[in-house]
């Protein structure tokens, strides 16, 4: 894929009203993002069928931040946003939501929804890297299956960022694939994790779990644990899947 540089200017899309978002352009040394995402989120074919392929637990998500204490004020920002199932959801309920998302496929889709319902959700083109907040600081950053796009490194410096745009005790809800199994056992998982998906069909497949192993950045539950607090966050909850593939958290910005 060639690599595409961040633009100097991102499209925010509000009711009936388009403004531009000025970022800085993106240093030699900053990791392109749209190049890392993967090749199907930014295919056409792919992006149209995410959202029978995946269902988010939009409204499940968001009665959870309701009773961890977000009100209907709050502001929250979805980074990695895709086609905008949490954000359009989060969008009938709290005062400002804004979807991000590096993905100008994913975001087309997302605006084509949105156009269609009467909602104030910004749409943003931006990433963990290069996202530029405007505004006060967010009460709550939601992040779902993304962060594992960036390198070990980068998801450091993408925390950092998270922490940076939400108030003192703001919360962040990072939901992703995230490895909680013994590291002798790894073979082992990940053959069975595989073959568990059909070989061909309408949904995930065995080559996409194959694929994301062996080209994206998913890491182990004790790495990222103290990525996290490093950057600033307390672990308010974890909760793991059965088979060692899957971590959702909820933190604490202090």
């Amino acid at each position: 894929m060639p690599r595409t540089s961040v633009a100097d200017c991102r499209w925010v899309c509000h009711d009936d009203r388009v403004t531009a978002h000025r970022t800085r352009a993106r240093p030699g040394w900053q990791l392109d993002e749209l190049a890392t995402i993967g090749q199907e989120n930014v295919d056409a074919v792919h992006v149209s069928r995410y959202d029978d392929k995946e269902d988010a637990d939009a409204a499940s998500e968001v009665l959870l931040l309701q009773s961890a204490g977000v009100g209907p004020g709050a502001t929250v920002i979805d980074l990695g946003a895709g086609t905008g199932q949490f954000a359009l959801a989060a969008a009938e309920v709290f005062e400002r939501v804004v979807a991000v998302d590096p993905s100008p496929v994913m975001l087309a889709r997302l605006r084509a929804v949105a156009s269609s319902r009467s909602t104030s959700l910004e749409i943003v083109e931006g990433g963990f890297l290069t996202y530029q907040h405007a505004g006060a600081p967010a009460d709550v950053v939601y992040s779902r299956y993304a962060l594992h796009h960036l390198p070990d490194f980068w998801k450091v410096v993408a925390l950092g960022r998270i922490r940076a745009l939400l108030r003192p005790q703001g919360l962040l809800r990072l939901w992703d694939i995230v490895y909680s199994f013994p590291v002798d056992e790894t073979a082992d998982r990940l053959e069975k994790w595989c073959a568990s998906y059909p070989t061909a069909g309408d949904g995930w497949t065995r080559a996409d779990l194959e694929d994301h192993v062996r080209d994206e950045h998913s890491t182990f539950n004790w790495l990222l644990e103290p990525m996290i607090r490093s950057a600033g966050f307390e672990v308010r909850d974890a909760a793991y899947s059965a088979d060692g593939f899957f971590a959702k958290y909820l933190l604490t910005a202090v």
